[in-house]
């Protein structure tokens, strides 16, 4: 018999105080804020300095790592870059940055999937950024989880290349929504793929109308001098 209300053991009353009570807990406090207000200073820091900053995202493989060292040997005379390497092991990526003589250093994640602002803080602290116009971000390869991550920069630039399909703004449009620019890269490709390159810009504004569109190809150059353009002009808006 229930001591609290006399109800027998065959009373449904009775089986109802054997449940367990459950309470629900409303977590209010944002789970991105600590990384929002390292953001802000790092942003701060980058306005300071008058750099220009871009947080490169994207799939594993899409040739971001290819597209700056081009990027760099092409413009180091012109502009002086710096760049953060993002991967979860292994310097390669910024060895190979390193080669083109441009001040490069890495950012292993371990188990973690992005780059968030408290590591990109730390990262600079390794360049004169005194010395620096442009600083580049790869992040780690990882079209999800990078998205949420503020890292204080002017710009995500997305890289999709062709090899990937058309559809990745559709699948992924949390990364492209929060993109100013969409690279689609690999064009040299093209003649060997069915890709629909109207359909994957169509995808793209469909998540983010406002998205800037440049297809090119580190390989035969196409669309790298529209590239450079867009990059001298955003550095223009810094740097009046």
């Amino acid at each position: 018999m229930c001591i609290d209300c006399g109800c027998g053991p065959t009373d449904q009353h009775h089986h109802d105080h054997d449940r367990p009570k459950s309470k629900t807990i409303n977590i209010e406090e944002d789970l991105l804020a600590k990384n929002n207000r390292l953001a802000n200073r790092n942003r701060a820091l980058f306005q300071q300095q008058g750099l220009l900053v871009l947080n490169l995202v994207s799939s594993p493989g899409s040739g971001k790592t290819t597209i700056l060292e081009t990027t760099l040997k092409d413009l180091q005379n012109e502009f002086g870059f710096a760049v953060l390497e993002g991967d979860q092991q292994t310097s390669n990526d910024a060895d190979r940055i390193a080669a083109t003589g441009v001040p490069a250093h890495q950012i292993n994640t371990g188990a973690g999937c992005h780059l968030d602002a408290h590591m990109v803080g730390h990262g600079v602290e390794h360049f004169d950024l005194q010395q620096t116009d442009i600083l580049m971000i790869e992040n780690v390869g990882n079209l999800v989880c990078p998205a949420a991550f503020d890292l204080g920069e002017d710009a995500k630039v997305a890289v999709l290349s062709i090899t990937e399909g058309e559809d990745k703004p559709l699948k992924y449009p949390q990364m492209f929504r929060a993109s100013r620019l969409m690279l689609i890269n690999k064009l040299d490709l093209l003649p060997y793929l069915r890709f629909d390159l109207e359909k994957c810009r169509d995808y793209a504004r469909r998540v983010n109308p406002e998205i800037e569109i440049i297809e090119l190809s580190c390989y035969n150059g196409e669309g790298l001098d529209q590239w450079y353009d867009w990059l001298r002009k955003q550095l223009g808006k810094k740097k009046p």
